[in-house]
C-alpha cells in the first residue's frame, strides 16, 4: 500500500493526548498507521489535498442494530413507545433470514461511512431463518469498515413473561455454544484488528439472570467484551424493579455487567448511585441520543456522566428507531440535547465529537482508534467546509455548530473506502436495488 500524505488541510483536530489543533497542518499514512502529523510533511507516494478541509479522527458507532436497515418508519411503530414499537416490529424481523442480514448490514455500514464513521459496532440479537453472525461479519469486510459484532441474543419468549415472540428466542444452551462458535473463529484481539466479537444478550427483559451470568464468565474466559441494553426508559426500571427487586444498575452489578470491559447502551435513566457506580468501575456508555427522542425515552444525562468519569461514547441505534445513521449527526444532537438539559455552556461542539471519536474508541477497547498521532491506526474524516453547510462560519472547525453531514473523504486502515463522497468498495446503486427488493418484499408479508 503506497503512503498517502493529506497535504496542507486548514485543520486537523486530532483528539491526541494533547488534544491539539493544528491548522495548515499536513498528515501521513504509511502502512495502514498515522506515521506522522505536522507541518511540512512530504511524500514519494499519493497526495490527497487538505485545502478547505477540517481533518478528524474517523468516528465511531458504539451501538447499532444494522438489520433493521429494512424496517425504516414501519406504520404502527412510528410513533409507539418502546416496548408497542418491539411488538410491532418483532413478527416483521421473524421473517428475516441470511440475505435481509448481509444486505440490510451493508448498506447502513454505508451510510455510516459516508457520515463519517470508521469503526462500527453492532447488536444482533435475533437470528431467524438461518441468520448467523457472520452473515453481518462477511457485510463490513466487503464495505471495509473497522467492525465489532457482537452476538446478541433473546432466550425468554411471550410463553415465559418476556416480550419477544416464542419463534425468535433461543436455548440458552444453543447460545452460549454458538457464541464460543463466533469468538474462535472470527474475534481477532491484536492491535489494527478489523473485527473484535464481543456478547451481549439483548435485554434483561428478554433473556435470563443465568444467561446474564454465564455470558459474563465466558466472555472473560474469552477476554472479549460485553454489552446490553440498559435503564433505557421508565418502563425499563419499572420492569427491573418488579422482576429483579432492584434497579437496572444494581442488576447489572450482581450479575458480574459492569467494568472497563463491559459498556451499556442508552442508560437514559440512571440514577446518581449508578453513575457513580459506573464511573468507579469504568463501565462504558452507548449515548443514543437521537433514538431516544424517537422513542420519548428522554435526555441521558450524560454531562453528569462525563463530570462522574462514566467513559461515554455514541451510537445511532437501530435504524427502525432512529430512521437514520448518520453519526456525525448524532454528535450534533448530544451536544443540543445537554445543552437543552443543563444550559447553553453545557457541551461544547468540540466535546461532542471527542465524545464521538476518542470517546468511542475507549468505550470499545480500541485505544489505537479515535485518535490522530503517529502509531495510531489511519482512520481518517476529511470534511469539506468549503460548502454551503459551512457558508459563513467563522469558525469551519466548528463542524457540529455549522459544517457538513457527510464526508468527501474516509480512510479506514489507510484504505480510502469514500472518494469526492462516493463509496468506493461496493457498487452502490446495485446495493440499492437489491435492498429495495428485499424491503418490497418484506412490507406485502
Amino acid at each position: 500500500m503506497p503512503e498517502i500524505l493529506i497535504q496542507n488541510a486548514d485543520t486537523i483536530l486530532t483528539m491526541d493526548d494533547e488534544a491539539r489543533v493544528l491548522q495548515g497542518a499536513d498528515l501521513l499514512i504509511r502502512d495502514g498507521v498515522v506515521a506522522a502529523v505536522g507541518q511540512g510533511l512530504q511524500t514519494t507516494g499519493d497526495v490527497v489535498s487538505g485545502r478547505g478541509c477540517v481533518v478528524t479522527p474517523g468516528l465511531v458507532n458504539t451501538h447499532h442494530h444494522l438489520y433493521q436497515n429494512l424496517t425504516r418508519a414501519v406504520p404502527g411503530a412510528q410513533d409507539a413507545l418502546l416496548f408497542g414499537w418491539l411488538q410491532r416490529l418483532y413478527p416483521i424481523w421473524g421473517r428475516f433470514g441470511p440475505d435481509e442480514m448481509f444486505v440490510s448490514a451493508q448498506l447502513g455500514l454505508v451510510e455510516l461511512a459516508l457520515s463519517g464513521c470508521t469503526l462500527s459496532s453492532d447488536h444482533l440479537y435475533l437470528y431467524p431463518n438461518g441468520s448467523r453472525l457472520e452473515d453481518t461479519i462477511h457485510a463490513a469486510a466487503e464495505v471495509g469498515l473497522r467492525f465489532q459484532p457482537t452476538r446478541g441474543a433473546m432466550s425468554i419468549g411471550e410463553s415465559d413473561g418476556g416480550l419477544p415472540p416464542d419463534a425468535l428466542v433461543e436455548q440458552e444452551e444453543a447460545i452460549l455454544k454458538d457464541m464460543i462458535r463466533v469468538v474462535d473463529a472470527f474475534h481477532d484481539p491484536a492491535e489494527g484488528s478489523m473485527c473484535r466479537v464481543g456478547l451481549a444478550p439483548c435485554s434483561p427483559f428478554s433473556v435470563s439472570r443465568e444467561l446474564m451470568r454465564d455470558t459474563a464468565l465466558l466472555a472473560r474466559d474469552k477476554g472479549v467484551m460485553l454489552h446490553t441494553h440498559l435503564a433505557e426508559n421508565e418502563e425499563d426500571i419499572a420492569y427491573s424493579e418488579a422482576q429483579f427487586g432492584c434497579r437496572p444498575g444494581q442488576y447489572a452489578e450482581d450479575l458480574g455487567w459492569t467494568g472497563d470491559d463491559v459498556w451499556h447502551a442508552h442508560c437514559v435513566k440512571l440514577n446518581v448511585t449508578e453513575i457513580d457506580l459506573f464511573a468507579r468501575t469504568r463501565t462504558g456508555v452507548s449515548h443514543c441520543p437521537c433514538s431516544n427522542c424517537r422513542l420519548g425515552s428522554g435526555i441521558a444525562p450524560v454531562r453528569q456522566m462525563r463530570d462522574a468519569g462514566v467513559p461515554v461514547g455514541l451510537g445511532v441505534d437501530g435504524s427502525a428507531s432512529n430512521d437514520s445513521a448518520n453519526l456525525i449527526g448524532e454528535a450534533r444532537q448530544t451536544m443540543l440535547l445537554q445543552r437543552v438539559a443543563n444550559g447553553a455552556d453545557a457541551m461544547s461542539g468540540y466535546e461532542a465529537l471527542e465524545i464521538a471519536t476518542r470517546g468511542g474508541a475507549d468505550i470499545l477497547g480500541r485505544p489505537d482508534c479515535g485518535r490522530l498521532s503517529a502509531g495510531k491506526r489511519a482512520d481518517i474524516a476529511v470534511w469539506d467546509t468549503t460548502g454551503v453547510a459551512s457558508s459563513g462560519s467563522w469558525d469551519p472547525a466548528a463542524l457540529l455548530l455549522s459544517g457538513p453531514t457527510q464526508v468527501k473523504h474516509l480512510f479506514v486502515e489507510g484504505r480510502q473506502i469514500v472518494r469526492s463522497g462516493e463509496i468506493t468498495t461496493l457498487d452502490l446503486p446495485k446495493l440499492l436495488q437489491r435492498h429495495g427488493t428485499l424491503a418490497q418484499n418484506l412490507m406485502q408479508g
